[in-house]
């Protein structure tokens, strides 16, 4: 296949992603979100600068003029997305807040149709319907009674909210950034959004005193830090770069999958409801995709051939 390391980037995306939905809700019982997203992304903008630095060396041309727009992204796509995402997780489970983040495929492809005028086909207009039904359940908590008393839950909304920074990140970043390389790019927004996370978390408190913070927090941390932000910003940026944001968001199809064996595993009871709804949001991405209405094309050609020979 062309693009096979590229696919494969992608897994390792949508793995290092889906582990750190458990790794995020654990952290937030020690950190308080702010502080858990500055040390995660405080990390990662050092160790991504000193590998840009002894790699590529700084492109002073490409970094003043992308300067704006990297400052867009950082905000949006890392301090943005990154204070949504630790803050939800403190009031939803790991489960819900991928099955929400699973939604991305579908946002992508209607940004991509605003901002980089991709058409959107009536069977991708059925699938995100179905998927918006498979995520509206989610937040309904399978319950219509939800929506007749508005009790939706607050932790759903906010990872929801992340999921619209994230979709931004992707699609802004393919048609404003000029000249940029994954790893440029992911190390100057990178910057920007730690930053700003460590300014916030300098005023917010934790939990529980830093010192008595346990070894598996920080572990977390370095993990969330070194493989899902390292590795797994660059990844996603290099897909967005070669394959494009709807080829590439399909992959975040894997990560509430990933998520549930990683809760199973580790005794997190998973709801019947949660696998239907992770179900309908997967069918609803793949039907957007068009991964249905090209395995039919691709059976109804290889019909063909067979009747002519």
């Amino acid at each position: 296949m062309k693009h096979i390391k590229i696919y494969l980037m992608l897994v390792g995306f949508s793995v290092f992603t889906g582990a750190s939905f458990n790794l995020a809700k654990y952290t937030v019982g020690y950190f308080s979100p702010f502080a858990a997203a500055a040390w995660r992304f405080g990390l990662a903008a050092a160790t991504l600068l000193i590998i840009l630095i002894f790699t590529e060396g700084i492109n002073k041309h490409q970094l003043k003029r992308n300067t704006f727009w990297y400052m867009v992204l950082g905000l949006v796509g890392i301090f943005g997305f990154s204070t949504l995402f630790f803050v939800g997780l403190k009031y939803t489970s790991s489960v819900n807040g991928a099955l929400i983040m699973a939604l991305n495929p579908l946002l992508t492809t209607i940004l991509a149709r605003v901002i980089l005028k991709d058409r959107i086909t009536k069977i991708q207009a059925a699938g995100i319907f179905l998927a918006f039904i498979g995520v509206l359940l989610v937040i309904m908590q399978g319950s219509i009674d939800t929506i007749k008393m508005l009790s939706f839950s607050i932790g759903d909304v906010i990872i929801f909210g992340g999921n619209v920074c994230w979709t931004f990140y992707g699609v802004f970043g393919r048609r404003f950034i000029q000249d940029g390389n994954p790893l440029s790019t992911t190390t100057y927004t990178m910057i920007i959004g730690a930053i700003c996370l460590i300014v916030v978390s300098l005023f917010t408190t934790n939990p529980i005193p830093l010192p008595n913070i346990p070894i598996g927090a920080w572990g977390a941390i370095l993990f969330m830090a070194f493989f899902t932000s390292v590795l797994g910003y660059m990844w996603w940026n290099k897909g967005m770069k070669e394959i494009g944001a709807t080829k590439t968001s399909l992959f975040f199809n894997l990560v509430p999958v990933i998520t549930m064996l990683i809760s199973f595993a580790t005794g997190i009871p998973v709801s019947i409801v949660q696998i239907l709804d992770a179900v309908l949001v997967i069918l609803g991405v793949l039907t957007a995709s068009g991964v249905f209405h090209l395995s039919i094309r691709q059976r109804r050609r290889k019909e063909g051939t067979s009747n002519l020979s």
